[in-house]
């Protein structure tokens, strides 16, 4: 059997990536990062595609020459295809074609969640990796989704909660903005967390049945006890900014492993996985830890690396597919939201 070697392209919002896998073993994973929208505080979307554009050729061509691999070599192009910034996504979507048409090879579309998810399938080609095996349950937390997703298998995947509102990420970053933190704050609410107490300030927790989140609440909360406690000292944050942090950062993974354990028990799943970029928070890592001695879960952490987006994660989903000649159709166009035909 020859060699399957897939190109990956990531392009959902603000990181241009490019990655190669051959034989399922990660060869290369380069990222370029967009540092323009810091100054407005989120990222925009227009700017966005437009750096794409600038990135994609330097990034793909960096990924194939660290990885040692010819075009000629490529079995496959793998590409995200949604949900994230249409702007940002048909810049990545048309390259894929025009590697696809040039090259003669296929092409593998991508959902962007579900990559997160297989992430952790990711190898590195060292020995004794560890894996999940299925089912297994995954904490998907990042700027725009927090869901719990039952994981029967590479293409089976059961949404069992989620958000019915703001995601943890976006939580950070919004109550970030009113500390003054720039952008993105997930980050820096971290870093400043360590230094502050968790339990100084308490917030708003949401009553929801099953295995749903909401952060609105929470974020009202936050934005609420600042604003009154301003009115009595200008100084407030500034003298309070560890503690804020730190309670702040308590409560938010407080609220998401609730339902992750509640939802652990009720399936009998002791399988824990925990993906997307709030999976980079130190709380969360902790905690899973933590809770999975005392419940005897098999917890799986993805490396840093693998927490943000990144088109290792589009390889390894693309290489998984082109396994079951899952392919797509030269016609097929980027989504920015899933809808139900597209699930």
């Amino acid at each position: 059997m020859s060699d399957i070697c897939i190109l990956g392209i990531e392009s959902s919002c603000d990181d241009t990536s490019a990655s190669v896998i051959k034989n399922g073993v990660l060869l290369s994973n380069v990222i370029a990062s967009q540092d323009v929208h810091e100054r407005y505080g989120g990222v925009v979307p227009e700017l966005a595609s437009r750096a794409h554009q600038q990135h994609i050729i330097p990034v793909v061509y960096d990924a194939l020459n660290s990885a040692g691999v010819e075009k000629s070599d490529l079995s496959a192009v793998a590409f995200t295809r949604g949900p994230g910034l249409l702007g940002s996504l048909m810049v990545g979507v048309a390259f894929a074609k025009g590697v696809s048409q040039a090259l003669k090879i296929p092409m593998i579309e991508v959902n962007h969640l579900q990559a997160h998810v297989l992430a952790h399938f990711i190898s590195e080609g060292k020995p004794n990796e560890k894996m999940p095996s299925f089912p297994f349950l995954c904490l998907l937390v990042s700027g725009g989704n927090s869901q719990i997703i039952v994981v029967n298998s590479y293409e089976d995947m059961e949404i069992v909660g989620q958000t019915i509102d703001d995601a943890a990420g976006e939580a950070f970053d919004k109550c970030a903005k009113v500390m003054g933190l720039p952008y993105p704050g997930g980050p820096h609410v971290d870093k400043l967390a360590q230094k502050g107490n968790p339990h100084k300030f308490t917030f708003s927790k949401p009553k929801l049945d099953k295995y749903d989140y909401s952060f609105s609440g929470l974020k009202t909360s936050f934005l609420y006890l600042v604003r009154d406690e301003l009115k009595e000292n200008p100084n407030f944050i500034q003298e309070n900014i560890n503690d804020l942090c730190a309670s702040l950062q308590y409560t938010v993974v407080n609220i998401l492993m609730s339902k992750l354990i509640q939802a652990s028990k009720d399936l009998k799943i002791n399988q824990i996985a925990v993906a997307g970029g709030v999976s980079a928070n130190s709380e969360l890592r902790n905690t899973l830890i933590e809770t999975g001695k005392k419940l005897k879960w098999d917890v799986f952490i993805p490396q840093l690396s693998y927490t943000t987006d990144n088109a290792a994660m589009i390889a390894i989903t693309g290489y998984l597919k082109y396994l079951n000649n899952d392919f797509c159709s030269f016609d097929v166009v980027p989504y920015a939201r899933i809808t139900p035909e597209l699930k």
